[in-house]
């Protein structure tokens, strides 16, 4: 049984080390003019040293550049995918087809990781980017458990799934989206304004707190809840799941080393004895409630219901 690579997203490149000793194999860093929702940004001489150091541990970096990309932008993925490229990425990240094209001009050697976030909902979309070039495909968070490894069975790429973190629920091109449910009198109000990374859209008829920052790549609203199945995993083990990706955004690097350590574990225990994994999962699990900041349940994202859009 093979072990599902553990993709970390780190904050800056002092995390990088770090995570690797917690049990990271791989990370994804960028800068937002060129990825979304990125969980720390990086400039091209940080971007560098990031894989420098990831590689020196003998971890891999992919490297993000899935923005939606306008005209104004097309002509700079160029010069940016061959800096990835000579830099010696492992991978790059994207969802737009031009990136897709940039790369076969100018890397065609470099690895290419589909990911959208969205519309990675079967096994023949998953294909047919494979066959456009991409070796790997991101499942949308949306999917339940059943449809992850029906595709898993039939993909004929590598299959990615997020198992821990805050999912974006919904992004805007636009800003000031707070301003305009205060201008149209709505229930939900901004809270924390004028500190971008603690900044709230308060639903007080459910109780619930998403969190909202805006960035080059506009607004984006994050779910409620932050998805975590480490007490999950083993069917997705099972069945062959290339890759295991925690998402550390809006997070501090103490959390994402903490439960970056705890999946390790998880991982580790079940592919080597599934009974330790059964016998020490809630223990894990607790182990991570008790880190979860307050305002952050934790829950189990879709993987246990029916898609909802």
């Amino acid at each position: 049984m093979k072990k599902p690579e553990l993709l970390v997203t780190p904050i800056s490149t002092d995390d990088i080390l770090p995570l690797a000793i917690a049990g990271a194999d791989a990370f994804v860093v960028g800068e937002q003019r060129y990825g979304l929702r990125l969980a720390g940004e990086f400039s091209r001489a940080e971007v560098k040293e990031a894989i420098e150091l990831a590689h020196s541990q003998g971890k891999k970096v992919y490297v993000a550049v899935n923005a939606i990309f306008h005209n104004d932008k097309v002509a700079e993925l160029d010069d940016y995918i061959k800096f990835v490229a000579e830099a010696n990425a492992d991978a790059i990240i994207f969802g737009d087809p031009a990136v897709l094209m940039a790369a076969r001009e100018v890397a065609p050697n470099l690895k290419l990781h589909w990911s959208t976030e969205t519309t990675g909902t079967n096994w023949y979309t998953c294909n047919y980017w494979g066959k456009k070039g991409s070796k790997r495909a991101v499942l949308a968070r949306e999917i339940n458990m059943d449809a992850i490894v029906e595709t898993k069975e039939n993909a004929e790429v590598e299959i990615e799934v997020q198992v821990h973190g805050m999912s974006c629920m919904f992004q805007s091109k636009r800003s000031l989206l707070g301003n305009y449910y205060e201008y149209q009198g709505k229930a939900m109000e901004i809270e924390n304004r004028s500190v971008g990374k603690n900044m709230f859209l308060h639903d007080k008829e459910r109780s619930n707190k998403y969190p909202i920052f805006e960035d080059e790549n506009g607004t984006h609203i994050m779910s409620p809840n932050d998805m975590c199945i480490i007490d999950e995993l083993q069917e997705m083990i099972e069945a062959g799941v290339d890759s295991f990706k925690i998402d550390g955004i809006l997070k501090s690097p103490e959390y994402i080393i903490a439960v970056t350590a705890a999946y390790r574990e998880a991982i580790d225990l079940f592919v080597e004895n599934p009974d330790k994994y059964e016998d020490k999962k809630d223990e894990l699990l607790s182990a991570i409630e008790e880190i979860q900041p307050e305002n952050r349940k934790l829950d189990t994202g879709f993987f246990f219901k029916e898609t909802v859009y």
